[in-house]
């Protein structure tokens, strides 16, 4: 029996989702918000794909509803589509302030990226300028013969007195405050939280409790399920 591979990166498996459901998921131009709880309609539609696995059809939709022209399209008013491309309700208007916010600040991570690595190319061609200007100041004061001319002495350069750091300057985002752990016995449905997905905590709201863990619903359309444990309040 030939066995099936599975997708192994998000952006495979994205890729796969855009052929499986066009009129729902794109590659490229404006993408339509989703529906909400549009994982679990996945999860039912390919439960017998052996192509996706739910760990990487989780990360692949995360991916996919972060991206810049995803959260660019979520705006209040406009439909949300299901995987068949019907109309599946409309985006609330907090759930478009929460995708700006999402979009700003995942924007500004990215300034201080490019920031960071113009800084470090800055630094390593000063570097390089430097190490030149002594090999052909070295060259100037030999002769063919190797042996030092008379009279002949390099000239002074000045330093910055600054040091290198002037021009070595990196964006530092800001930090955000400590985040406050809701205690179990105050955990229950409908309740506004804060999660974090990777470093960067994101309000959802409560929809399933079962024993230590929570079912959170994301503004963007996607559920996740948290340990109680990591829920903050908002």
């Amino acid at each position: 029996m030939e066995n099936t591979a599975k997708l192994s990166t998000s952006k495979e498996v994205i890729a796969y989702l855009a052929t499986q459901f066009p009129t729902c998921f794109t590659l490229e131009g404006e993408a339509r918000p989703l529906k909400i709880g549009i994982f679990d309609d996945l999860a039912i539609r390919l439960a017998d794909d052996e192509h996706v696995s739910k760990t990487r059809l989780r990360s692949a939709l995360r991916q996919y509803t972060g991206s810049w022209r995803y959260l660019r399209g979520v705006k209040a008013g406009v439909e949300r589509v299901d995987l068949d491309g019907n109309d599946a309700g409309l985006v609330e208007a907090d759930h478009e302030e929460h995708a700006q916010l999402q979009l700003a600040e995942s924007q500004e991570r990215a300034k201080a990226k490019r920031a960071e690595r113009a800084a470090e190319s800055k630094a390593a061609a000063t570097k390089a300028r430097a190490a030149k200007n002594k090999d052909a100041q070295d060259g100037v004061r030999k002769d063919k013969d190797g042996k030092s001319k008379v009279g002949t002495k390099p000239k002074s350069r000045r330093t910055n007195p600054l040091g290198s750091s002037a021009t070595e300057k990196k964006a530092t985002p800001k930090a955000n405050g400590p985040l406050e752990v809701i205690k179990p016995d105050q955990v229950k449905i409908g309740q506004a939280v804060q999660i974090k997905v990777g470093s960067f905590p994101v309000t959802g709201t409560i929809t399933e409790i079962d024993k230590n863990a929570a079912q959170v619903q994301l503004p963007t359309g996607m559920s996740v399920r948290v340990l109680i444990a990591d829920l903050f309040r908002v």
